[in-house]
């Protein structure tokens, strides 16, 4: 129930982007935003880690800042592979991408923790 609910939030915090940034990012409905984020999740957490060991280097260089480019080209990414869900571009993938971080992890602090639960 708490995967569902997550996922739900994450789609609501898709359709917020959107809806900031309706020139560079639109999705079609709330079901393309449901898939958007299952979409957005699995990229994560499948490319994610390989992307993020590879550019190590760029990483450490660039004192963590490398990670929002990762982030964005996966965003974009997503957005490439799904019809209903468009990024306009890199930067506006970049930007949507730091939102959608921001929006996620305001929401979630809204899932109950389970704690306490016997």
């Amino acid at each position: 129930m708490r995967l569902f609910l997550h996922w739900l939030l994450n789609a609501t915090a898709l359709l917020a982007v959107a809806y900031l940034m309706p020139s560079s990012i639109r999705i079609a409905s709330f079901g393309a935003a449901m898939i958007a984020a299952l979409v957005l999740g699995l990229v994560n957490a499948l490319l994610r880690p390989l992307l993020l060991l590879l550019t190590l280097p760029m990483t450490l260089l660039t004192l963590g800042l490398f990670i929002f480019i990762v982030n964005g080209l996966l965003f974009w990414l997503a957005g490439s592979l799904l019809q209903g869900f468009e990024v306009g571009g890199f930067w506006p993938a970049v930007f949507g991408a730091i939102l959608y971080s921001i929006f996620s992890s305001i929401l979630s602090w809204f899932l109950p923790t389970g704690k306490g639960r016997k």
